[in-house]
């Protein structure tokens, strides 16, 4: 049997997609369905790695802990690495197939990979009850709609409903659902079921005139008005589209143990990936995390975190014009903590030999750590267990560059000498118990008066959000009428809007 469908599009890049869609999986899944999310291509730097070895986008790892099951690759057939402003690594199954061009890739690549992704949504439609699928960017993008494989083009070949999300936080909102609908196709438009308001402050009656207005133009109603909700940035799709500048991760600045408060300092790196590796620290009380590009900002940092990104080299450029590398390292032969993450742990080494993702042949590190690295043209994709600080550690891997480790103490796969510790490994720090200890180290190394929480539970704290975004839906939606789109199908001959209407 064939499960039902339902596509959640938006008016916007970070119009609030990813949530709603987890949002969506959670609320169907507490209802006794079985869910799976899918986005057939998603361009972002946060991947994930699944059981079977494939990388795929975390936000759909999000989304698949949101539906209850665990991610494959079948989520997200077509991934999107960039490198530059005009070039991506295309990821395929989960396995990297070359480097392209935009105009390469929307050119004629895309074509190609339009039966692939829609094989894997009727995989999964032949194997769970409901498939929530994901829209990228904005459907109404009318000068890539006709090799569009993620929005209106899967939309209209496997006949599925569209609800368009719409941040009205940023204001405008009326204006982008109606631009949105109008400019789409009279096919396209005959798929699209209605709205869904995102991010709402306020009294939701002052809003209720204007859907009136809006149900007047289009023929759509709206399914549902969500209230702003903090503390839910989780898994954010694209740090290319995220300002960084000054952020501070979702923290609580009182410590229930110890006196401190522990400072934590990432260095915002270009093409920088995976991010979300410090999420885990943010979660613990007591400790403030901010992204920052300027070496003043690492003077009171008591951890520095050098994170992931797809541009070793270009990031090593980076530290160095801007005074990071000095300040990295001044703290390490002071002994305060740097931790490096991936490429992060890439640019502390002595040595980098890329003739694969920069081709800059050989480069000097910053020789904060006894590790030489050459750049493979086969990628790492793997699951790691191992024990570090008297903990077990979980995490994942995604990498060109083989690390050659000559010297320090062994930690994890990499090492660390004295205050510096570098991994390749994403996701350590979710495992609770290495998490405290390796703040503990932190904290005395930096002189600190703190005592990490004994109960804190990244787990945990990831599930209460999920659960608070299936309550955004249950709550704040129509939900019977979210169900009939699902199990029914598009709708049929929705009146559509002529361009130029008033």
């Amino acid at each position: 049997m064939r499960g039902g469908g339902l596509l959640v599009a938006g008016t916007t890049s970070d119009a609030g997609k990813s949530v709603v869609t987890a949002g969506i999986c959670r609320w169907l899944v507490r209802k006794g369905l079985k869910v799976a999310p899918f986005k057939g291509q998603n361009m972002s730097l946060n991947s994930f790695v699944t059981r079977e070895g494939a990388e795929i986008g975390r936000a759909q790892a999000m989304q698949a802990q949101a539906a209850r099951v665990e991610p494959t690759a079948l989520m997200n057939p077509v991934l999107l690495k960039p490198g530059s402003d005009r070039s991506s690594q295309v990821v395929l199954m989960g396995k990297p197939v070359g480097e392209l061009s935009a105009r390469g890739y929307h050119g004629g690549r895309q074509k190609e990979l339009f039966e692939p992704v829609m094989a894997c949504l009727e995989e999964l439609r032949g194997m769970y009850d409901a498939v929530i699928c994901e829209g990228a960017g904005s459907p109404a993008e009318i000068n890539l709609r006709r090799t569009d494989i993620v929005n209106m083009g899967i939309a209209r070949a496997a006949r599925l409903p569209v609800v368009v999300v719409g941040d009205i936080d940023r204001g405008g909102v009326f204006a982008q659902f109606f631009g949105t609908t109008a400019l789409l196709s009279p096919e396209d438009q005959s798929l699209v079921a209605g709205y869904l308001v995102n991010k709402f402050r306020g009294d939701v009656t002052l809003l209720e005139p204007g859907l009136d207005m809006l149900h007047g133009l289009t023929g759509r109603r709206t399914f549902g008005v969500l209230p702003y909700a903090h503390g839910l940035g989780i898994d954010e799709e694209d740090g290319l589209r995220v300002s960084l500048r000054g952020a501070v991760r979702e923290s609580v600045v009182a410590p229930p143990f110890g006196e401190d408060v522990l400072r934590v300092a990432v260095c915002a790196v270009p093409l920088m990936s995976n991010f979300t590796d410090v999420d885990a620290l943010a979660a613990e009380p007591g400790v403030v995390v901010r992204f920052v590009d300027r070496a003043e900002e690492l003077v009171d940092a008591d951890l520095v975190v050098v994170p992931g990104t797809r541009g070793t080299v270009k990031a090593l450029a980076w530290l160095r014009e801007r005074g990071l590398a000095d300040a990295l390292a001044r703290r390490a032969a002071e002994g305060r903590p740097v931790l490096g993450i991936c490429g992060g742990f890439q640019v502390l080494g002595e040595h980098i030999e890329d003739e694969v993702e920069s081709r800059a042949g050989a480069v000097d590190g910053l020789g904060l750590l006894p590790v030489r690295v050459r750049f493979a043209r086969e990628k790492t994709l793997a699951r790691p267990v191992g024990e570090a600080l008297g903990e077990r550690v979980e995490g994942y891997e995604i990498h060109h560059g083989v690390a050659s480790v000559d010297g320090g103490e062994s930690f994890l796969d990499g090492c660390r000498v004295g205050s510096v510790w570098g991994t390749h490994w994403h996701g350590s720090l979710e495992s609770d118990g290495f998490r405290r200890a390796f703040l503990r180290e932190v904290a005395a190394a930096a002189g600190r008066r703190f005592v990490p929480a004994p109960d804190t539970s990244f787990g945990a704290l990831r599930e209460e959000q999920l659960d608070r975004l299936g309550d955004l839906i249950e709550e704040h939606a129509d939900t019977d009428a979210l169900l009939r789109l699902i199990e029914e199908g598009a709708p049929a001959g929705l009146p559509f809007v002529p361009p130029g209407a008033p």
